[in-house]
């Protein structure tokens, strides 16, 4: 991982990058993400899958910030319609994390 996210930002210079899970909703590991951190320190990184309610927090703890899909799905199904409630819930959450490392 860590000669990944090295080799990709010295090559494409890009604005940020995305740490996945194994697939789709699966949370991106910690691990996997202070690994990144720790190599490619000046480029943010994002937990790019599985970030919900329950793990933001310590996803945002390490990653600077998140790709959120399926969270704000009514009932945390992808193929499902927005559910604002859920959207609300978790932006409220982060918003607390936030404020709380001011």
């Amino acid at each position: 991982m860590a000669d990944i996210a090295r080799s990709t930002v010295f090559n494409a210079h890009p604005d940020a990058l995305c740490i996945s899970g194994l697939t789709a909703g699966v949370e991106t590991s910690a691990e996997v993400l202070h690994k990144a951190k720790a190599v490619v320190a000046d480029t943010p990184i994002f937990a790019n899958t599985g970030v919900r309610l329950s793990n933001v927090e310590q996803q945002l703890s390490i990653a600077d910030g998140a790709i959120v899909g399926t969270t704000f799905k009514r009932d945390g199904y992808i193929w499902n319609e927005v559910d604002v409630q859920r959207v609300s819930e978790f932006m409220q959450r982060v918003r607390q994390f936030r404020s709380s490392l001011e």
